[in-house]
């Protein structure tokens, strides 16, 4: 008996190490990760947790639910933007999702590069935060609470509708 459970034992546990390798056995990485909320203040992202999966960071300003999103994009480069369409905003579902390598707006189904985000203002982007609207050092990138705080009113809809 003891060695049947020895041997289920070491099965179970192999299993369980395969099961966690995930990504390394064809499964696609953990995508749509939100990171914790923080609220009334600078938005500060280590770049060292910044991959090929866009991460989400929920911020409260005064009350507005705002999300912002960072990604590597192909060429090595950081890139961030407010998680909302520059024009689907104000449906409430002008927000994005990752599928595979592409971020895919919710609302109008049109689909971003990770190389595309954070480039253009202007028409179908994601809301572009451009190096002059937040502070990079070599180990994290700071989002001023005032710039989110201007940022407010493309959130006003936000996840409704």
């Amino acid at each position: 008996m003891k060695t049947c459970l020895g041997k289920a034992g070491v099965l179970l546990a192999a299993a369980l190490m395969l099961a966690g390798a995930g990504h390394a056995y064809g499964q696609t990485p953990q995508q749509n990760v939100v990171k914790r909320a923080i609220a009334d203040r600078d938005l500060v992202i280590q770049i060292a947790e910044i991959s090929e999966n866009a991460l989400f960071y929920p911020v409260d300003i005064e009350g507005t639910r705002l999300e912002v999103l960072a990604v590597k994009a192909p060429d090595g480069t950081i890139r961030t933007a407010f998680n909302t369409c520059q024009v689907c905003y104000a449906s409430g579902r002008g927000f994005y999702k990752q599928q595979g390598s592409v971020l895919v707006c919710q609302n109008c189904g049109n689909r971003f590069r990770m190389s595309q985000v954070g480039l253009r203002a202007g028409g179908c982007n994601p809301v572009p935060i451009f190096p002059a609207n937040k502070q990079v050092t070599d180990t994290t990138i700071t989002i001023s609470k005032e710039f989110l705080k201007e940022a407010k009113g493309i959130f006003t809809r936000w996840r409704r509708g």
